[in-house]
């Protein structure tokens, strides 16, 4: 009995210690992702450029967000089991 209960918490742990590193990679793939489209959409039309870089900007700080939300509800997982 307390064998599955300890085996339970380590398996809450490695899975919230993976979740972290899917999400942190997740966000760095949209963050990617979002500066190659930015620096191509700008190549086409440099006078929208600096219309753009705002865009990016505030998505990537959306995206940011995101994922410190995430990161944290995986470390309380984590710390909390």
């Amino acid at each position: 009995m307390i064998g599955t209960i300890l085996q339970a918490a380590v398996l809450a742990k490695v899975g919230g210690a993976i979740g972290a590193g899917i999400v942190a990679i997740g966000a760095a793939f949209g963050i990617g992702k979002l500066a190659q489209s930015t620096m191509e959409a700008s190549a086409r039309q440099p006078e929208i450029a600096g219309g753009l870089r705002t865009t990016a900007i505030i998505i990537g700080a959306l995206l940011e967000g995101i994922c410190l939300i995430g990161v944290i509800a995986c470390l309380l997982a984590v710390l909390l089991s």
